[in-house]
């Protein structure tokens, strides 16, 4: 398989077949991340002949599981849904071709990788299967987007997913607890929580802001210009959202950057998770979830 540096998927993609059809970011400013800084490029594209063979291979390693169906894709790399539709579609064919009884593709994608398609495009795309993308929306707190330099705002996130929402392509978020910065988190919870309920993201991720030495966040950090939430305060930010969303979905915190894992349906689950986390930061203390958050040495 055509796999390129470290291979990134969200925790529900576990049993999915990864597809390398980009390798890094077109974005690749974002102050917090260094997800991608062990590729030599910031982005590329995998030749259609690659991906054709690497199909063929995953065929013949499925074949050996008796009876195992493979109904989902996973196409790797930040953002594959900035490809163009063409080529979204010749990738789509490829995979319909060798595993026929494949459902649905699904992906990363850029809230400006939508824009950049047509209504007619996105409802194509979601016939052909596309389908449960994730977005690394990250917050609705434009001072944040702006000094993260995201590339998009609150009402970008709004408009394009609610775009996704009328072509029947369903999405999860990701939301980084501490991007808005201490003594913000709670207010740009509550602004997140104020997008998300106008659109129906089928799971809201969360995931721990870990700053590293080689982002430009640290270099922020160290020049004075952004200061970092406490761990509790993180997890004040955490109740904040929950307790302001009102929309049905999943809300999970099952990565790597989380002390705590979690998984509710909301708003079932509500108050059974509102009390786990008034429990957490009453009594986890600030200096053992440091401890943990020291001990990420990478996401």
């Amino acid at each position: 398989m055509h796999y390129t540096g470290t291979i990134w998927r969200p925790p529900y993609e576990a049993s999915s077949l990864l597809l390398e059809v980009t390798a890094g970011c077109t974005h690749h400013r974002c102050k917090f991340c260094t997800l991608y800084a062990d590729l030599p490029f910031p982005f590329r594209m995998s030749p259609l002949e690659d991906i054709e063979e690497d199909l063929k291979e995953a065929r013949i390693r499925y074949r050996s599981f008796a009876g195992y169906k493979m109904t989902r894709a996973f196409l790797t790399g930040a953002n594959p849904f900035v490809l163009k539709y063409e080529r979204l579609k010749e990738i789509g064919e490829l995979i319909h071709k060798y595993f026929p009884m494949m459902k649905t593709i699904g992906c990363f994608a850029r809230v400006t990788d939508i824009a950049a398609k047509s209504d007619e495009e996105l409802r194509a795309l979601q016939k052909m299967g596309y389908d449960g993308l994730t977005i690394g929306v990250e917050t609705a707190d434009d001072e944040a987007l702006r000094f993260m330099d995201k590339g998009y705002l609150a009402e970008d996130i709004r408009k394009q997913c609610g775009r996704l929402d009328e072509s029947g392509i369903s999405y999860s978020f990701f939301y980084l607890v501490g991007i808005s910065g201490a003594g913000r988190g709670e207010a740009g919870a509550r602004q997140s929580a104020a997008v998300f309920n106008q659109l129906h993201p089928v799971r809201v991720g969360a995931n721990m802001l870990t700053v590293y030495p080689d982002s430009g966040l640290y270099k922020e950090i160290r020049a004075g210009n952004w200061k970092e939430e406490s761990e509790t305060e993180k997890y004040r930010e955490i109740r904040a959202l929950v307790e302001n969303l009102e929309i049905p979905t999943v809300f999970a915190a099952q990565g790597a950057s989380n002390a705590f894992q979690m998984q509710c349906g909301l708003p079932k689950e509500k108050r059974k998770l509102l009390a786990f986390l008034d429990d957490v930061i009453e009594n986890a203390g600030e200096e053992r979830l440091r401890r943990y958050r020291e001990s990420v040495h990478h996401l």
